[in-house]
């Protein structure tokens, strides 16, 4: 504590000295007011009747976020379970109350997913903070523009592209703690140069370096008891990324190559520390494109990307017990997917109309090989027992093939006294290798009702294509006597897309340097995939796994079954109150709850057996069941202020609140077999303070202090979270 003290204060000192010499000052920029991920057309931000955020270059050096999840977390209508924990763990983005599996997350408009994920979701952790030019957040369902998971929302993240002629640098020092021997250093460098005639090349390095803290909640107490080894879990993580172009008033077109690796060190489960498990991680992304303005009117291009993953997980021995008895088992697991992606779009714009003409390809597939190595002290011969699974024999793949259209229409297109009217919408018709064709469609009127201020209803369609675990999973459940009962595999052909309607109502407003909006959602999710436990159907319910001398399971799979819903209130406000102090704040109300029935159970793929529910532990057989909300879906609110006494300072507070929500957790009384139960998680404020300054032309630095008060709360059941964090940014542009 005395020595965070210490390196605060003499470092706030040492900023205000130097600032006093400073040239440059820090001026607060305006958000860029073109996007466009909104409709794949470039339009201004308040002429949109969506739900959008921007984070530019310059939002992301003043918010002190260290990771992408700390700073999507500050965004409205997002929560992004792990942003709060130990650097490296598994982060989740949370849209709306949407499942981490929909929301669809784009860099320069190419899809980024993990195939060989059980959901396909992608883990928050890889994305770095490096190349970026701004994000674009979409909130709400847009399935037209982007196909599957774009249930909760899109998250674009657009890399630089040219500089001005010459040479431009960027260079940057982080270094820091978050608790008890805790570190983290992070260099990042970034370099264009640029010609005249608007060829460019840049590059940029990002390395981070975390000795981090011992992941999991340590419970027990008692000072003779043996305690799980509480070594700090470590992580590394090294960014690289090349990208050279051509950009003119016509012509635009880029090549980028980028490759993330990191090294996590992870635990078992809650509560359970494991000093011999980490995670390795590498990612290889090849993105391209080309666009080309033929006239005002028209315009084309051309986007895509190929992808490359390895996730390698290594589980090896540990010591559990004082005399240092080993588990003696070992387990690797190695998993791969690969993307690729190609989209041509055609352009269309006149007063009063915005067309756009879209066709896609895009293609996954998957490796996955693990082996479980343990010690069979009754096995002779051998003493060690292999077991090995693999999906080389199966090669899991889909591709999907996609038309889309979208069309503004203002009401200026018949009759300049209609300009305050505008409609959007469009469609899009899927076709996937697997489940077949799926159509998506949406409908967007908006009005201006008074200057700067816009109305707005949407209605739209979306969809959710299940995994290629939930597909081609081959695991068979055989009976203790090796006679397979039924032939089930885990994964099931079967499966339909999760289909989603989503109503939204929203009204936003600026009146010059004042904006607000307010936003009203409703979202039904049909045909849920779930993990489902199969139980015999000659066997009452409330006697299954009570017999030993007979086998009443029959395997597990997934299944379309049950409803999902969710339903909000967002609110978003900023204001530069003057030119010395800016406020905004966001504000999401959300609930959920799940939905099943016995009508909606496939009988062909369960062959009539009891159905439990693996989420909850409930028999769907027989009867409704419904639960009422959703894991790790809680009401957050954000509070930004930045005072600048002078222009050479910025002094920023911001306020974090989560609101209390259920998580899960293994129950074993859930069932003959366990399920996963529920338990509450307490709702927790954060406080963060920082320093902004300019040094001398192009020198800043900033010094934040994040979680000030050294809150104790948890994001995850069994799992801990970082305690007050200092961190200290060098900073050179040039």
């Amino acid at each position: 504590m005395k020595k965070e003290k210490i390196f605060i204060v003499s470092s706030a000192i040492v900023l205000l000295a130097l600032s006093v010499s400073a040239q440059d000052s820090l001026k607060n920029k305006q958000l860029s007011e073109v996007v466009v991920s909104a409709t794949r057309s470039e339009r201004n931000i308040t002429d949109i009747g969506r739900s959008i955020s921007v984070i530019t270059s310059d939002d992301i050096k003043k918010s002190g976020a260290t990771s992408m999840a700390e700073l999507l977390s500050q965004q409205e209508g997002m929560y992004v379970v792990g942003a709060g924990q130990n650097p490296g763990m598994t982060s989740s983005i949370f849209t709306r109350g949407a499942n981490s599996n929909q929301t669809v997350v784009l860099i320069d408009g190419v899809r980024i997913t993990d195939p060989s994920a059980i959901n396909n979701s992608i883990d928050v952790s890889e994305l770095s903070l490096a190349n970026i030019d701004k994000i674009e957040i979409v909130r709400g369902s847009h399935s037209i523009l982007y196909g599957s998971s774009a249930i909760g929302g899109v998250v674009n993240i657009i890399t630089k592209k040219s500089a001005k002629p010459g040479l431009s640098a960027d260079v940057a020092l982080t270094a820091g703690t978050f608790g008890k021997n805790t570190s983290e250093i992070t260099e990042n460098v970034y370099l264009n140069y640029a010609l005249k005639n608007g060829f460019y090349a840049s590059a940029e390095v990002m390395n981070t370096d975390v000795k981090g803290l011992n992941a999991t909640v340590d419970t027990v107490t008692t000072s003779s008891a043996y305690k799980y080894d509480n070594r700090s879990d470590g992580f590394s993580k090294l960014d690289w990324v090349a990208k050279t172009g051509f950009q003119n008033k016509k012509l635009d077109v880029y090549a980028s190559y980028k490759q993330t690796q990191q090294l996590a060190d992870i635990d078992k489960s809650a509560y359970k520390d494991d000093d011999n498990y980490t995670v390795a991680f590498k990612r290889s992304l090849f993105t391209y494109g080309a666009s080309y303005k033929l006239s005002e009117k028209f315009n084309f291009g051309l986007i895509g990307g190929m992808s490359a993953m390895k996730r390698t997980a290594i589980d090896d021995s540990s010591t559990i017990d004082a005399a240092g008895t080993y588990d003696k088992t070992y387990n690797k697991g190695v998993y791969e997917g690969k993307i690729m992606s190609n989209e041509l779009q055609a352009n269309y714009m006149i007063k009063g109309l915005n067309i756009v003409l879209g066709a896609g390809l895009y293609s996954e597939g998957m490796k996955a090989n693990t082996s479980y190595l343990y010690y069979n002290q009754w096995g002779f011969p051998p003493s060690y027992v292999d077991l090995k699974t693999s999906t080389d024999s199966i090669n899991p793949a889909s591709t999907t093939s996609t038309i889309f259209l979208h069309t503004d229409i203002g009401g200026e297109l018949f009759n300049e006294k209609l300009k305050c009217l505008n409609l959007s919408g469009g469609l899009r018709v899927s076709n996937h290798n697997v489940f077949g064709t799926n159509l998506t469609y949406e409908i967007n009127p908006s009005v201006k009702v008074v200057e700067g201020g816009l109305l707005y209803f949407t209605y739209a369609t979306g969809y959710n294509a299940p995994s290629l675990y939930q597909l081609y999973d081959a695991t068979k459940y055989v009976t203790w006597d090796t006679q397979i009962t039924n032939g089930l595999t885990r994964g099931n052909k079967k499966l339909s897309p999760e289909s989603s309607k989503t109503f939204e109502i929203g009204y936003k407003q600026k009146i010059n340097d004042v904006t607000f909006s307010v936003a009203y959602f409703n979202t039904c999710v049909d045909h849920v995939i779930e993990y489902v436990y199969l139980w015999d159907k000659n066997i009452g319910i409330d006697t299954l796994g009570q017999n030993f001398g007979r086998d009443d399971y029959r395997g597990d799979t997934y299944i379309n079954i049950g409803k999902m819903t969710t339903q909000g209130v967002e609110f978003g406000f900023s204001s530069k109150v003057s030119e010395q102090l800016s406020v905004s704040a966001n504000v999401i109300l959300v609930n959920g709850k799940l939905h099943y029935s016995p009508s909606d159970i496939d009988t062909s793929q369960t062959h009539g057996d009891h159905v439990q529910i693996f989420g909850n532990g409930a028999f769907i057989s027989n009867k409704e069941v419904e639960t009422l909300g959703l894991s790790r879906r809680p009401s957050t609110a954000n509070i930004s202020i930045t005072y600048m006494p002078i222009k050479k300072i910025a002094l920023r507070a911001d306020v974090r609140y989560v609101g209390s929500r259920g998580d899960v957790y293994y129950e074993s009384s859930l069932g003959p077999y366990g399920a996963l139960g529920t338990v509450s998680v307490e709702q927790y404020t954060l406080f963060d303070l920082s320093l902004r300054t300019a040094i001398y032309k192009g020198f800043s630095a900033n010094l934040s202090v994040s979680n000030l008060l050294d809150k104790k709360y948890y994001e995850i059941n069994g799992f801990t979270t970082r305690g007050r964090g200092v961190y200290l940014t060098l900073h050179y542009t040039l």
